[in-house]
């Protein structure tokens, strides 16, 4: 039987400005990548998240970005590896302290947004931002864009890893998510994401746009929490899964 993870980019508020439907979403997910108050997110938020995930028995996770709330952690920014290393760590501890109050553990790390892109292409960069993690928490488990450059750093450290794949984003022909920017890169259509995914899982393998398939090994899909129609998105996908005999387990 195949088995599969479900992950959410969430707690991505920010005092009084909502991010998506967390609570809901939380009835979906197996697994909650909780951001960490520099690309979005705050201590209030991160407590009521983290009890969220407590009272579903979703898998916590720290979701550590740029300090960017503008952008949303969206904007490649240039730092250097210590500064990179000191973030990675702030972001790593701040979730620990929060899931420890509310009785749970951070169990894994995802990078975000334009620190998670710039990694996948730069396998140095990863290795700095996990090798940071991984002196807080040796038994922590890093989620990597599979057969990228995350990955190849995390096979590298020997870490406990867990190969992603997103559900609602268009790949380029090495494995990388297409620019947001670019017409089709985030997907709407559940008919079609369902069918999608179901085949990348058949097949062990990533589709890209133009059909390529880049075999990988996938552990967990991301369901993002704020694209348009992201509930029914995840809720269809959940039930197609299941449906075909997939079993949701998080990691």
């Amino acid at each position: 039987m195949l088995k599969v993870d479900l992950n959410s980019d969430i707690g991505e508020g920010f005092g009084p400005w909502k991010m998506g439907d967390d609570a809901a979403l939380m009835e979906v997910i197996s697994s909650a990548n909780i951001a960490c108050g520099f690309h979005a997110g705050d201590p209030d938020v991160m407590a009521a998240t983290m009890a969220l995930a407590q009272r579903h028995g979703v898998g916590i996770g720290a979701h550590p970005g740029f300090a960017d709330l503008q952008g949303f952690g969206r904007r490649r920014l240039a730092l250097s590896a210590a500064e990179v290393a000191n973030l990675v760590t702030y972001q790593l501890g701040a979730a620990q302290a929060l899931a420890r109050a509310a009785g749970g553990r951070v169990r894994h790390l995802k990078l975000h947004g334009a620190l998670s892109n710039m990694a996948s292409e730069d396998a140095t960069l990863a290795r700095v931002c996990f090798e940071a993690a991984l002196k807080v928490q040796p038994d922590l488990v890093i989620m990597v864009l599979a057969a990228t450059a995350m990955e190849q750093a995390a096979r590298d450290l020997g870490c406990a890893w867990a190969g992603e794949i997103f559900a609602d984003r268009a790949y380029a022909d090495d494995a990388t998510l297409v620019d947001r920017r670019e017409p089709g890169a985030v997907l709407h259509d559940p008919a079609v994401i369902s069918g999608r995914i179901l085949t990348m899982l058949r097949e062990g393998a990533i589709i890209a746009d133009s059909g390529k398939r880049i075999p990988c090994r996938i552990d967990t899909i991301c369901l993002h929490g704020d694209t348009a129609g992201a509930l029914s998105i995840a809720r269809g996908l959940r039930r197609d899964l299941e449906a075909a005999g997939v079993q949701i387990a998080r990691l």
